[in-house]
């Protein structure tokens, strides 16, 4: 495994981070394994040297954050691990339930270290923009969480470039915490992060850490245009299908596959070396339901893209509306 820094803070992560959105409860999606079957996965994780962790406070309404908790007290040192988790999404049915509220951020980090059973997280990230809230309020909010050792860093996760610079120039203009990191979509189907939010993180030494670096599973060539593929994650992903299936998309994945065959890896390891390889990203958010999925995900840390390989994914792309926002 290979470390480097989180943009231009002095935080060490694996070029890999796993995403536990698919550990916790069944009930809350049916893809999402439950806890005896998700502990392998972070077990194996921390074999393979990834000392990234992300989860959210609304991935089954709290319980991946306990199952994650326990499963890195169980297998490792506090220290030797980076954990990251989010909040936006509503809680609960209360009106303070959501959002990036003062209210609502105090009350979230809470709930959110109960249930991982620390004292701290590494990256507390807003998981959206919160059109209710002044974002200097959201700022101030999180600046207090970081003063008040629950948090070591902050981030954000998909917005706007002209929101995320406000921040950026707000949190400097009042000494508060500046964003560490961004959480954004972004991947071979997915390029329109390349216009703004990338070059402004390289300018301003944020680290890029991008969700869904393999379309939802849709770049392991497994997606189909009738019945969406053969998967329970992709006949039951509403959100994926929402995101990918234009006939741009298959077409890419098409050339994944054929790219794929010629270095005689998976097209899913092509697919993330291929965002391992963009300047400015720092860690893709892995995620695995199979323990083969780990193993080729590493695999891909090694997968080197010639320019040709680079301008055969590349060529097939069309521009899409903003998606994941």
């Amino acid at each position: 495994m290979n470390y480097t820094n989180l943009g231009r803070s002095g935080l060490k992560v694996s070029r890999l981070c796993l995403g536990t959105m698919t550990y916790g409860s069944p009930t809350w999606r049916e893809w999402v394994l439950p806890e005896d079957a998700s502990r392998p996965f972070i077990r194996r994780a921390l074999e393979l040297g990834i000392n990234f962790f992300d989860t959210a406070d609304m991935y089954s309404r709290g319980v991946s954050e306990e199952v994650v908790g326990r499963a890195l007290r169980d297998f490792c040192r506090r220290d030797q691990v980076v954990i990251a988790t989010k909040a936006y999404f509503a809680m609960g049915e209360g009106p303070n339930d959501k959002g990036l509220s003062r209210k609502h951020l105090m009350d979230a980090i809470d709930a959110s270290l109960r249930r991982l059973g620390v004292e701290y997280v590494d990256l507390y990230q807003i998981h959206r923009c919160d059109p209710d809230t002044a974002i200097e309020e959201t700022l101030e909010a999180l600046h207090d969480i970081v003063k008040a050792g629950k948090a070591r860093y902050i981030g954000a996760s998909s917005m706007y470039a002209w929101q995320f610079v406000k921040a950026l120039y707000l949190a400097d203009r009042h000494g508060w915490t500046r964003f560490a990191s961004m959480q954004n979509h972004y991947n071979l189907i997915y390029r329109e992060e390349e216009r703004e939010m990338l070059p402004l993180c390289r300018e301003e030494g944020v680290g890029v850490i991008p969700w869904s670096p393999m379309a939802r599973g849709f770049l392991a060539g497994n997606r189909r245009k009738e019945g969406w593929g053969d998967t329970r994650r992709a006949q039951h992903d509403a959100y994926g299908q929402k995101l990918y299936y234009a006939d741009s998309d298959f077409e890419i994945a098409t050339r994944v596959a054929a790219v794929a065959a010629r270095h005689g890896v998976s097209p899913s390891q092509v697919a993330l070396a291929w965002v391992l390889a963009q300047p400015g990203v720092t860690a893709p958010i892995i995620g695995a339901s199979k323990l083969e999925h780990l193993n080729q995900a590493v695999g891909a840390l090694d997968v080197a893209l010639s320019d040709d390989d680079r301008g055969e994914l590349e060529e097939a792309y069309v521009p899409h509306r903003v998606l994941g926002h």
